[in-house]
C-alpha cells in the first residue's frame, strides 16, 4: 500500500531510554499481556526527534517514530516528511517553520521520582544551545499508580526564598532533602493539566501516567548526581553540554506562593458541547501558548472532525472504535498512536466499544 500525506497514519511505538525506571503501567494501558517496568519508561509520538543519550549514539534512530505499514521495513515518519513537507505539514506551516514538524508528544511512566530538572526557555535556548527551540511543555494527566505507598504527586515551581546562590549551594552540596523543599510538591489526579514553561523546575513523581506536549527539542537540565533508584548521571546530561557555570543560569527564580503557582500553571480544561453526544475539550489553548496545542475528543456514538489544512498527532486514550479520513477507515483500540497529515481529510469517528471513545490530540505551533 502506498503512502501518501492524504491518508491518517497508524505509528509504531517507539520507546525511548532515560535515566529513570518505568513502563509498566505504560504497558498495561497499551494491553500488553506481561507489563514490566525497566529503562524504557517513555513512548514518543509522531516524533522526528532523535533523543539526546550521551554514551547511547550507536543506538541508531532512537526516538524516531516509524510508520506501520504491510511492508517488512516500517519508514520513519521524517523521511516522509522530509520527502513531501507540505503535504504532511501544511503550506503555512512550512512557510514559518520549514520542514520542522515544531512539536513533540510522549506518553511518560514513572515507577520512581525523575531527577529534579528544568528546560531551556528560548531565549536561553538560543544563546547558548544553538537552538531555535527551548522546551516548554504541558502535561495530561492520564492517570498512575501507589508507589510504596505513595500516590502520584509532580514536584514545580521554587518557593518563596530559593536564590540562585542558594540554589547552586544545594547542588554543590547534593542536599536532594533541601531541593525537594524548595519546589511545591502538588498531588495529581486523572484530568489534571499543568503546563511547565522553560525555566520552571519540575520532576514528575514516582506513579504518574502523562501525556506530555512539548517542544521539539531533549534539553534537560538536571541537579542530582543520582537518580531515587542509585544511577549515576553522566555529567553531560547534567548540564547539556553547556557546563556547570550556565546551569544555573537556565532556571527562573521567580519564588511564587503555591496559590500563586497551581494559578499560574494548572491549567481548567473548556467543555464544548458537539453533535450527538461528543464533546471537545480544550486542554492547552492559545490563551496559554502559542507552541502547541492539546485537546480531548469524547464521542460516545459519532462524530465528524473538521480538519484544516494542519497536521495533528493522536493518542486513542479510552476505548475502541473505527476513524474514516476520505475513502479510507481505520480500526483503533486504547494506547494506539496516529498521525493526521496536513493534506488528509476531515476524520470521523466511531466508537464500537462499551465506553466511549477518547481521543488525545496534539497541535502544532499556532499559526
Amino acid at each position: 500500500m502506498q503512502i501518501t500525506p492524504r491518508q491518517i497514519l497508524k505509528l509504531t511505538p517507539t520507546r525511548v531510554w532515560r535515566t529513570y525506571r518505568g513502563g509498566a503501567e505504560l504497558e498495561r494501558w497499551q494491553g500488553a499481556s506481561d507489563p514490566a517496568d525497566g529503562d524504557r519508561p517513555e513512548a514518543w509520538i509522531a516524533s522526528t526527534v532523535r533523543a539526546r543519550n550521551p554514551g547511547r549514539e550507536h543506538i541508531q534512530d532512537e526516538g524516531l517514530s516509524r510508520v506501520i505499514t504491510e511492508e517488512c521495513q516500517a519508514p520513519l515518519l521524517a523521511d516522509l516528511i522530509r520527502d513531501d513537507p507540505i503535504g504532511y505539514l501544511g503550506t503555512e506551516h512550512v512557510r514559518r517553520f520549514g520542514p520542522e514538524m515544531g512539536v513533540l508528544s510522549k506518553i511518560i511512566d514513572s515507577c520512581e521520582r525523575l531527577t529534579l530538572q528544568v528546560h531551556p526557555d528560548r531565549r536561553f535556548a538560543k544563546e547558548v544551545l544553538h537552538s531555535e527551540y527551548g522546551k516548554t511543555e504541558a502535561w495530561y494527566i492520564l492517570g498512575g499508580r501507589a508507589v510504596n505507598g505513595e500516590t502520584p504527586c509532580v514536584y514545580f515551581g521554587f518557593r518563596p526564598g530559593i536564590t540562585q546562590d542558594r540554589w547552586r549551594d544545594l547542588f554543590v552540596r547534593q542536599d536532594i532533602p533541601g531541593m525537594l523543599n524548595a519546589l511545591h510538591k502538588i498531588p495529581v489526579q486523572a484530568g489534571d493539566v499543568f503546563l511547565i514553561e522553560g525555566g520552571v523546575p519540575h520532576a514528575i513523581g514516582a506513579g504518574c501516567l502523562l501525556l506530555e506536549v512539548q517542544e521539539p527539542t531533549d534539553f534537560t537540565f538536571r541537579t542530582e548526581r543520582t537518580t531515587p533508584s542509585g544511577a549515576v548521571i553522566d555529567d553531560r546530561l547534567i548540564h547539556q553540554g553547556a557546563g556547570f557555570d550556565r546551569l544555573f543560569d537556565c532556571f527562573h527564580y521567580d519564588g511564587l506562593s503555591e496559590e500563586q503557582t497551581l494559578r499560574r500553571w494548572r491549567i481548567p480544561s473548556r467543555h464544548i458541547p458537539l453533535a450527538d453526544g461528543a464533546t471537545e475539550t480544550i486542554l492547552i489553548g492559545q490563551e496559554q501558548t502559542r507552541l502547541f496545542g492539546m485537546k480531548k475528543l469524547t464521542v460516545p456514538r459519532t462524530c465528524r472532525q473538521d480538519k484544516p489544512a494542519r497536521f495533528c498527532s493522536i493518542v486513542i486514550s479510552t476505548g475502541e472504535g473505527i476513524i474514516n479520513c476520505g475513502d479510507r477507515s481505520m480500526t483503533v483500540r486504547q494506547g494506539d498512536f496516529l498521525f493526521a497529515p496536513a493534506a488528509a481529510a476531515s476524520l470521523c469517528w466511531q466508537s464500537t466499544g462499551n465506553t466511549p471513545l477518547q481521543i488525545l490530540i496534539c497541535e502544532p505551533p499556532a499559526e
